[in-house]
């Protein structure tokens, strides 16, 4: 794809994102899915409740039609395309589910953690089968500094799974914030549609810019203060797809790097839940870390702006590492 193509994509995607969520929000007011804040959480995020959630059917729409029409407009659509958009649609109907009932019950419960699971693994097994058409599919897995890949042969399906589930969670955990995942999603997509386009992968880059634009568009909704969260819908979605994006480009470990802010987040909940458990002693003053900092004395706007800093970092010095 031609640079102007993919500046068209992503300003589609943009304004495409913008009109729905003109017309949505209001919806999502009306029918009052507002979120519902946990008690544990910061105080401060108490005044949040009632704002509506879902928000990320205001992307997850916008995406997925503007795929399919530039695909064929641009004449790039090919297999891998239709495995990120199963992915993507996959992940975002599981979420959507959990937040479908969390608004209609008036609780903070959705789906139970195993039937999330559950549904994940069918998803990310789903793409592992369909990935198996593509011409370019193998199973090796690239290691830093080891010339020679490993060819995990049939076990590429596990590792397959653990990806997808591990960063849908992630990102999901990560979503905590007004403008957080916008901002790094921003970053994280865009560092891969410059990979993506710099390795020929055209259909990939198509995607990924489109996602680029449709998370750019959706901060104009979800910056601080939010008229609207994304909700599990949005997270779960886009946790997935990202995941997805780094198997097929073979460069899943980048992953690693260009998703830091996803990859902390993780761990300080590990770290956190871990400790309590076998010690009765917290590390951090609340999980994941972003809230750590704020029961610090940090503002919203400080954490965020600090977290998107580190999240363009990591995605320029990765960037640089593969295409250069």
């Amino acid at each position: 794809m031609t640079v102007q193509q993919l500046l068209v994509a992503t300003v589609a995607s943009f304004v495409v994102t913008v009109i729905i969520g003109y017309f949505l929000i209001p919806v999502l007011r009306r029918l009052k899915f507002g979120q519902t804040i946990r008690e544990e959480g910061p105080e401060s995020h108490q005044q949040k409740a009632g704002t509506p959630t879902m928000g990320g059917l205001i992307f997850f729409a916008s995406i997925i039609v503007t795929t399919i029409v530039l695909a064929f407009v641009f004449d790039v659509w090919a297999t891998e395309i239709g495995v990120l958009l199963v992915v993507f649609f996959g992940y975002g109907v599981i979420g959507f589910l959990d937040d479908i009932i969390i608004v209609v019950k008036k609780q903070n419960e959705g789906l139970t953690s195993l039937q999330k699971l559950i549904g994940q693994i069918v998803v990310a097994i789903v793409a592992y089968f369909l990935l198996q058409s593509v011409a370019s599919f193998d199973t090796t897995l690239a290691l830093p500094f080891i010339e020679q890949p490993i060819d995990l042969g049939i076990f590429y399906i596990l590792f397959l799974v653990f990806w997808l589930v591990g960063f849908s969670n992630a990102i999901n955990l990560t979503d905590g914030l007004d403008g957080l995942v916008g901002g790094t999603g921003t970053f994280a997509f865009g560092a891969f549609t410059i990979i993506a386009a710099s390795a020929g992968y055209d259909s990939v880059a198509l995607v990924t810019t489109i996602v680029t634009g449709a998370m750019l568009g959706f901060l104009v909704y979800n910056k601080n203060p939010a008229k609207v969260f994304m909700g599990d819908t949005g997270s779960l979605a886009l946790g997935g797809l990202i995941a997805a994006v780094s198997i097929v480009l073979k460069v899943e470990l980048l992953l690693l790097v260009i998703g830091i802010v996803y990859v902390v987040e993780t761990l300080s909940v590990i770290i956190q839940v871990t400790s309590f458990k076998l010690t009765g002693k917290r590390v951090f003053k609340m999980s994941p870390i972003h809230h750590h900092f704020e029961e610090s004395g940090w503002t919203e706007r400080k954490v965020v702006t600090t977290f998107w800093a580190v999240g363009l970092l990591a995605a320029i010095v990765a960037t640089m590492w593969e295409v250069m």
